[in-house]
């Protein structure tokens, strides 16, 4: 090779490097909203398919109606939590700092009272809230940036918001254009797995839809309805109660830890009824949901691990902030799946085919317009 044509070769890859270094630059702010944004419209192309159909082919039409959708649905229980809470931060910042001040509270007389139980716990609660008690004095230390604290996470959930606003806006280009990436990803995997890119592309959108329509839209519904019993029961903040359950919901029993002390809450204030009425709802409604709504979505629970829901929850909200809480699970998934298939292999040999994925253009044939 001469030395002239070596040097146009480097220069080229050289040109290649910074072309796609720059241009993955440039969209690097927009990771997060775009993972998100092309997760959702597939998981959702199904509802887009038969929207275009309804309006007879008019594919940005259909594209527009399912953003709406997408925004009253997902977004909108998140943005009523965020006006929410920063209607009540003020009081949250006080209440908090009051707490790390004074230490904790008394325990109710009904507790005492507990048969057996009740003067062991009493003692020990006056041993752990005495003046001397070190978990006073370190309380009190922590009470100057705990507000602090509680604005930050304010600012980071608005932030998480905004982007997964920017996400569903972004949705609209991926329905639009949802034949073409699906081309481009065929091809490119073709090149890298040969004949089994099929399989792989189905069995990895499988999954993508499970973890969406089976995880984060159980939790949802969840705290939908554990902010819905608890608005009519009275209890302060149900907004805020309800984004709490959808993050506690991926664990077993979750839900309990924020609608029992809510209802303890109540039977304290002398609401007997409302109490016993918040119990029963998050018994049936809150907790009988994950295993009525989740065949529905799904057909059948998912097989992945919890721990992985659990670390993908947490470590993705700690690489790609609130929007994490979404994208972390299903990147987890996706690989765990995958990695299962490739290393020890599907239990019976079976073809998937993607059921509602947007699937790659077809240049020989001219696209037909729904009826």
């Amino acid at each position: 090779m001469k030395s002239d044509q070596l040097i146009e070769r480097l220069a080229a890859v050289f040109a290649l490097i910074v072309l796609v270094g720059g241009s993955l630059l440039v969209l690097a702010p927009f990771t997060t909203a775009l993972l998100w944004g092309a997760i959702l419209s597939y998981s959702s192309w199904g509802l887009y398919r038969k929207l275009t159909a309804v309006v007879g082919g008019r594919r940005k039409l259909a594209a527009l109606l399912i953003v709406l959708i997408i925004l009253i649905v997902v977004l909108g229980p998140f943005v009523y939590a965020g006006f929410a809470f920063g209607a009540h931060v003020h009081e949250i910042v006080a209440l908090v700092q009051k707490l790390f001040e004074d230490g904790l509270p008394d325990l109710p007389d009904w507790v005492v009272r507990i048969p057996f139980v009740g003067p062991n716990v009493e003692a020990f609660w006056a041993h752990l809230t005495s003046g001397n008690s070190e978990l006073i004095a370190q309380l009190r230390t922590l009470a100057a940036p705990a507000g602090k604290w509680i604005l930050a996470a304010a600012i980071a959930v608005t932030h998480g918001l905004g982007l997964l606003a920017l996400s569903i806006v972004l949705a609209f280009f991926f329905y639009t254009g949802g034949e073409g990436a699906a081309a481009w990803l065929n091809a490119g995997m073709r090149r890298v797995a040969g004949e089994r890119a099929d399989y792989l592309l189905a069995l990895a959108g499988n999954t993508v839809r499970g973890v969406v329509y089976g995880i984060l839209g159980t939790a949802l519904v969840q705290g939908v309805l554990a902010g819905f019993g608890c608005w009519i029961a009275g209890v302060p903040a149900p907004a805020l109660l309800g984004l709490a359950t959808f993050f506690l919901s991926v664990i077993p029993g979750g839900p309990v830890i924020v609608w029992l002390p809510a209802a303890i809450w109540l039977y304290h204030g002398g609401a007997t009824g409302w109490a016993i009425f918040l119990v029963i709802w998050g018994v049936v409604a809150v907790g009988m949901s994950d295993n009525v709504i989740k065949p529905i979505l799904i057909g059948k629970s998912s097989d992945m691990p919890l721990i992985l829901v659990m670390l993908g929850i947490l470590g993705g909200a700690f690489a790609f902030g609130f929007l994490g809480v979404f994208i972390g699970p299903t990147l987890l998934a996706v690989a765990y799946t995958v990695l299962h298939d490739w290393t020890i292999g599907s239990s019976a040999a079976r073809t998937l085919a993607p059921e509602s994925g947007p699937a790659p253009i077809d240049e020989t044939r001219p696209v037909q317009k729904a009826p």
